[in-house]
């Protein structure tokens, strides 16, 4: 008698049977096995200066253990500004740093050196067209005024336009009130590399 051959019906539902036994298989396992968790994303805060690009610097942080006082920031109390390392330190008449962070610094910068704080405003609007507050005016290069401030919503700035000249040193607004708190007009601030 010669071998019988199984109908297609038949191969294809044993193979269907079997590939539903193993889903089920699997699913059981996974039903009991670890799961993983999720991270909790941060939402954006909304801002009056909000942009489709990021923040040109990194969150700024309120830590004196951040980086260490330039050594060639002169002595005494003052405010000292780095140019390359787009931060601010607070410094006490002993040289402790008493807060460091980071800034947004404006398209025009200072000349190295050591200057005054010449002139504070509680607040304006900002050559952004953003409300600023804590305003310090130290110093005018290429005939734009700089000073330090901070954004009253808490923003960091929109990336200037094409061309645009601005010397507004922006910070978080904890920061800007901190350095609003500790320079007074006549305090030094010195700006280094």
């Amino acid at each position: 008698m010669p071998a019988r051959r199984l109908p297609s019906w038949a191969w294809v539902t044993g193979l269907t049977a079997g590939a539903i036994a193993a889903v089920v298989v699997l699913t059981a396992q996974a039903e009991n096995g670890p799961h993983p968790t999720a991270s909790a994303a941060k939402r954006p805060n909304a801002s009056a200066s909000a942009s489709a690009k990021p923040p040109a610097s990194p969150k700024p942080s309120a830590s004196p253990q951040a980086a260490g006082v330039p050594a060639e920031s002169g002595a005494g109390r003052r405010v000292v500004y780095s140019l390359g390392q787009h931060r601010v330190w607070l410094v006490d008449a002993d040289d402790t740093a008493r807060r460091s962070f980071t800034v947004w610094p404006g398209t025009v910068n200072p000349a190295v050196g050591s200057y005054t704080v010449s002139l504070r405003k509680d607040a304006l609007k900002g050559s952004d067209g953003v409300q600023i507050e804590h305003v310090m005016y130290f110093s005018v290069a290429s005939g734009v005024n700089i000073a330090f401030s901070n954004a009253v919503d808490g923003s960091s700035p929109p990336p200037a336009a094409a061309g645009a000249r601005t010397g507004g040193i922006r910070m978080a607004k904890a920061d800007g009130t901190a350095l609003w708190a500790f320079g007074e007009t006549g305090t030094k601030v010195r700006v280094v590399e």
